[in-house]
């Protein structure tokens, strides 16, 4: 210990006198002290802080799982789902070559008749005239008249044209867009938002973290208004839903739907198939145009020039649709005596659910005959979301139908009257339903918990929504015939 010992020897020498004397026991204890607070630090701050994030890791990676066990699904259901367009297609075809096979069979056999008779008067003929050859009856022989004339025209020969398949060229390019896309994962590290102070440091209560604000969106940032669409032809404009990032399907209060871009071009006119006002539009995983028709209670499916009708309601009339991450279809609908009020899901025409009563056997959503504006959407944890406008509340239930929150306005005791009217939801599992009223639209979790207000971007009684595929907004405003496109994410 060449330290201590150099210490003693400077005390008793008087020597080295530019050294400071130090005692030893007191820099020991002091040094012990540091350690004491280095391990009280260690074990009672630091260490539970890394267990947390290791706790959180384990999680990570369940959730992980889970979420890839979900894209498997919903990616398999999307496979069925093509397997059975490609079924249907196949059954039809096949009806139409039996269709063909019955026709020319019938023809064939009506030849073979026409043919057969024909055989059967000859040889009567040659039977005939072997027997008048032979006889010497000169009565029989005078009354014979050729029917050879009959004969020497033959009989019309059939020309049939057969049927080819000429197989569509499969188009591997385009068929993947058409199948579906998966969004790009995002992977970042982020500060923990905070650190831990050193001991001894003055403390100051942490700020309260914005837990229910997701990492894209802080209260401080401003939405962003980035274009008007101007539209024409309506008194009023109801609906909006994205086709793409650059084009919109839009409905108001008369029978035509309008495709437009975002320069505000009209590029296509659909007039209804009853020549009724629809209720509610919708754009299909396969790109075609969906919309209800409460006057005649059908749902219908446009595509290219034609229009389908998928299924017609019997004692329902439909409200609003909406077409799920797995192809189906998601129909609200009011009873025709307006005392019940549901929520069908459609594969194809075929209903597979429906939702209409909590556990406890009371009715889920509001009925009236003049106030049924109630819309839809599936969330991306596959939650139906349901903006009930007559009941001022946003119904939330699981996939299966169980009824997981109402949310009702920003607090119970606000003076504002919350009456929600369009609903989306966006890549963050967050629900977006417009307040007409206060020109606003308000922004919840998946959980029911209120994020914040969109009504820094001139709102003006906004209606319908929809988000593209990069979150950003668009809202049809009902009196100015625009459709605003808003970025609210950074």
């Amino acid at each position: 210990m060449p330290w201590p010992l150099c210490t003693v020897i400077c005390i008793s020498s008087g020597k080295h006198i530019g050294h400071k004397a130090v005692d030893i026991f007191e820099d020991f204890e002091r040094k012990k002290e540091v350690l004491r607070k280095d391990l009280e630090e260690l074990e009672k701050s630091i260490l539970p802080k890394y267990q947390e994030s290791a706790a959180n890791i384990k999680t990570q990676k369940t959730d992980q799982h889970k979420h890839s066990q979900k894209l498997t699904a919903e990616l398999n259901k999307q496979g069925e789902a093509l397997h059975r367009e490609i079924n249907t297609i196949i059954q039809r075809k096949q009806a139409e070559i039996d269709e063909m096979d019955r026709q020319h069979a019938a023809a064939i056999e009506k030849q073979e008749a026409v043919i057969n008779k024909a055989l059967h008067e000859i040889k009567q003929v040659i039977v005939h005239l072997k027997g008048l050859l032979e006889t010497s009856d000169v009565g029989h022989v005078s009354k014979y008249k050729s029917r050879n004339g009959d004969f020497r025209k033959l009989p019309l020969k059939l020309k049939i044209s057969l049927p080819n398949f000429q197989p569509q060229r499969i188009d591997t390019e385009q068929l993947p867009k058409q199948f579906g896309s998966l969004s790009s994962i995002s992977i970042e590290t982020v500060e923990q938002g905070y650190t831990l102070p050193s001991p001894g440091a003055e403390s100051s209560p942490p700020a309260r973290p914005q837990l229910d604000i997701p990492h894209l969106l802080t209260t401080g940032y401003v939405p962003r208004l980035v274009t008007d669409i101007p539209t024409s032809g309506y008194g009023k404009l109801y609906n909006v839903s994205c086709l793409s990032d650059e084009e919109i399907w839009i409905r108001g209060d008369n029978k035509i739907m309008k495709l437009y871009n975002l320069k505000g071009e009209l590029l296509k006119s659909v007039q209804t198939k009853s020549e009724n006002w629809p209720q509610d539009i919708a754009v299909t995983r396969s790109g075609g145009l969906v919309y209800t028709d409460t006057m005649d209670s059908s749902i219908n499916l446009v595509s290219g020039t034609q229009i389908q009708t998928l299924i017609t309601l019997l004692g329902w009339r439909p409200l609003s649709l909406c077409s799920t991450s797995s192809g189906d279809l998601l129909v609200i609908m009011d009873s025709d005596d307006y005392k019940q009020t549901k929520v069908v899901r459609y594969s194809g025409s075929t209903e597979k659910q429906t939702i209409q009563w909590d556990d406890q056997g009371n009715l889920l959503y509001s009925s009236n005959r003049f106030l049924n504006n109630k819309y839809l959407s599936e969330n991306r944890n596959l939650d139906i979301c349901v903006a009930d406008n007559l009941a001022g509340a946003v119904v939330v239930v699981s996939a299966a139908g169980k009824l997981r929150f109402r949310y009702t306005g920003r607090d119970s005791t606000s003076r504002e009257s919350f009456r929600p009217y369009g609903i989306t939801t966006d890549s963050q599992a967050n629900i977006l339903t417009s307040d007409y009223n206060n020109h606003r639209i308000y922004i919840i979790d998946q959980d029911g918990h209120f994020l914040r207000f969109l009504h820094n971007c001139g709102l003006q009684e906004p209606r319908g929504l929809c988000v593209d595929s990069k979150d950003n907004l668009f809202v049809a405003e009902v009196n100015t015939g625009k459709v605003k496109k808003i970025m609210y994410y950074k």
